[in-house]
């Protein structure tokens, strides 16, 4: 019999099974166990992340808690671990290194040989599931799903080998993604490897490059506009904080529009070459930097300050300074709290110490970034298509409608 749920039909040697009938599931501990400095680590929603374990978050519990735990939620190699608050989602395939305990997170148990755990990974990721946990997820802002609804999960379940073929594609598509995310993560490192290599440790400065403040490196200092910002109207796209990312690069993904009068086109929007510096944010986050390198200007919202500089700097190297450890380490320490939100104004970023080099030196860091950031263009590109065919074939692959012909020849 062919069932349709969710807009979805299957072929007939498929069925729809509810989690609970297929898979044990379970959770985590409903308690707050004492945390103490060491012991064993006690994962949650929040340390579930990009398909891994984040054990460097995690608070530590007992022997005594966590052998109390395990009794009724102990995890073993090949389970899946799902974020029940929070962020929902972010499943994980166990791979044990050392034991651990769970909380606020759902645990999918595979004692039903006829259900593959790489196969179940993949349909956690799919719109198919993500609907059925949004439509039941609760609460504010702190969503959850509850145990009864994952254990009522639809499961769109082939045949065991089907299901090994579908796992197989999706695997291999998925893996090119974090390749290109491993090749971004690489070029990265060698930004700042240039940087160190070229400029040296900031801290310590074993180059004896004079020292001076930003301001000796700036012709012009401006906030941004006050001007509220439209998703689908207006002159100008506006730049705002979440545009800036952590490593200094930039983000338009969630661009808005701004219309400004003419005579404050001076004022608010940006040149090629200007420096953006995030003012206001939480603690680890302000003080986002950025060089602007597009031809076409920008509006730049109030929480921004946009910096020019003169005729002895490079943009590229004050915003790499400012991006490097020692540069983020200055920020956090300088930063002061206002309503709840960190913030450094203009006349402090202009007071921060910094090493001024030749200016040639410098032009000769923007040459090795530009080269990297070509590299990493081309890495971007092929990314966007990968995840485009990724996301492809995960919306085909839990109807049916994969071909594996050719899975089956290799």
């Amino acid at each position: 019999m062919i069932k349709a749920k969710y807009g979805t039909t299957l072929p007939s040697n498929w069925k729809w099974y509810k989690a609970r009938e297929c898979m044990d599931v379970r959770d985590g501990t409903h308690d707050s166990p004492q945390y103490i400095s060491e012991g064993y680590p006690l994962v949650t929603s929040k340390n579930l992340s990009d398909g891994k374990i984040d054990f460097s978050t995690c608070s530590y519990i007992s022997k005594e808690d966590h052998e109390a735990i395990s009794k009724r939620s102990a995890v073993d190699d090949g389970d899946i671990l799902y974020a029940m608050i929070g962020t929902i989602g972010n499943p994980v395939i166990v791979e044990k290194s050392h034991e651990f305990s769970i909380k606020n997170v759902a645990l999918f148990k595979f004692n039903n040989k006829n259900v593959f755990n790489k196969y179940i990974y993949y349909f956690l990721n799919s719109e198919i599931a993500k609907r059925q946990f949004d439509s039941n997820s609760r609460g504010g802002t702190q969503k959850f799903v509850s145990l009864t609804n994952i254990r009522d999960l639809q499961v769109p379940l082939p045949p065991l080998e089907t299901q090994k073929q579908i796992a197989q594609v999706l695997e291999t598509a998925d893996q090119l993604r974090k390749d290109c995310q491993q090749v971004e993560q690489e070029l990265n490192a060698l930004a700042q490897s240039v940087f160190l290599e070229m400029f040296g440790d900031p801290s310590i400065n074993p180059k004896n490059f004079p020292l001076g403040t930003i301001k000796n490196l700036v012709e012009e200092v401006k906030y941004g506009t006050s001007e509220k910002a439209d998703e689908t109207i207006g002159d100008f796209p506006m730049l705002r904080m979440n545009n800036i990312t952590y490593t200094g690069e930039w983000n338009f993904s969630s661009l808005k529009y701004a219309n400004l009068d003419k005579k404050d086109h001076e004022k608010y929007l940006t040149k090629k070459g200007d420096i953006l510096f995030n003012r206001t944010n939480s603690r680890d986050l302000v003080g986002k930097t950025a060089v602007f390198r597009e031809d076409t200007p920008m509006a730049i919202a109030g929480y921004l300050i946009r910096v020019r500089v003169n005729n002895k700097a490079n943009s590229e190297y004050i915003s790499a300074y400012l991006n490097s450890i020692h540069g983020k380490q200055t920020l956090q320490h300088m930063c002061k709290s206002i309503v709840g939100m960190a913030n450094i104004n203009a006349q402090e970023l202009q007071k921060i110490k910094i090493l001024m080099p030749p200016k040639q030196l410098q032009d000769e860091f923007d040459n090795k970034l530009t080269k990297i950031r070509a590299q990493r263009k081309i890495n971007t590109t092929q990314f966007t298509e990968y995840n485009n065919l990724f996301n492809a074939l995960l919306q085909k692959a839990f109807k049916g409608e994969l071909d594996l012909k050719s899975t089956e020849q290799a």
